[in-house]
């Protein structure tokens, strides 16, 4: 398909500013096809970097996933060592493409139980690209929103034990400062793919007034297609913050 706005009926003006995306499915789309696991995420690989493709196109500043979650380890070993492995593998690929076209990469997670490649990898993109001011790609890597929010309230208690902060000082400010999304727009839309109606330990304070879309297609199957349907329904929505609308509404 084009990436022309106007060809894929999408207002510029209506578009968020930040997406969300819970990349789900990619073992079951395998075993449908009587495949290997592994092979549903390699496909779901190529599907994420024409996604981002097509965010750019359509100059959305920030487009977060969930790639790899800290539940993920109970998944079966040759399963997660695949994955582990395709993220050293996979940076040679991706990383001169991402810096040509200003493509500034985030990796938010915990750290402590991955391997020292992995680590290596992700500090050499984040610093690759620091500077990168066209798109923002956000991957939540060995990510848990409940550990995320226990470590920001860790930090805010620390202060407040230095004297730095008082009790009445921890706002929900306060909190955001303290998370790893700090200085990245709030999430103005949720997508998760494989018809799974649930956030899964997934950004539940930045989701917090986000619209959500959700999709029985299975994340290898995600297409530009599917990206312009939750679009339109997102600018169809009458996004309100917890105020009350028009009376007509």
């Amino acid at each position: 398909m084009s990436l022309d706005l106007k060809k894929a009926g999408l207002d510029k003006t209506k578009l968020p500013k930040h997406i969300a995306i819970i990349m789900d499915g990619n073992g079951r789309w395998a075993q449908k096809r009587g495949l290997p696991r592994y092979l549903g995420h390699q496909q779901g690989m190529r599907v994420l970097g024409k996604t981002v493709e097509t965010v750019l196109a359509w100059q959305i500043p920030c487009l977060t996933v969930f790639a790899f979650s800290t539940e993920n380890w109970n998944r079966p070993q040759d399963e997660i060592d695949y994955i582990m492995t395709q993220v050293v593998k996979q940076y040679d690929r991706y990383a001169p493409e991402l810096l040509k076209k200003g493509i500034r990469v985030k990796v938010i997670g915990e750290q402590t139980n991955l391997n020292s490649e992995v680590k290596k990898v992700i500090d050499r993109i984040q610093a690759l690209t620091k500077d990168n001011t066209q798109m923002t790609l956000v991957v939540a890597f060995n990510y848990g929103s409940k550990q995320e929010l226990t470590a920001a309230c860790r930090k805010a208690a620390s202060l407040v034990q230095k004297n730095v902060l008082t009790i009445e000082d921890i706002t929900p400010e306060t909190i955001e400062q303290n998370l790893y999304t700090f200085d990245l727009p709030p999430v103005d839309l949720l997508i998760r793919t494989s018809g799974e109606m649930r956030l899964s330990n997934f950004l539940l304070w930045q989701l917090a007034y986000a619209e959500m879309y959700f999709t029985d297609t299975y994340w290898p199957d995600f297409s530009q297609k599917t990206l312009i349907e939750a679009l339109k329904a997102y600018s169809q929505r009458k996004r309100r913050f917890g105020k009350i609308g028009d009376r007509n509404e």
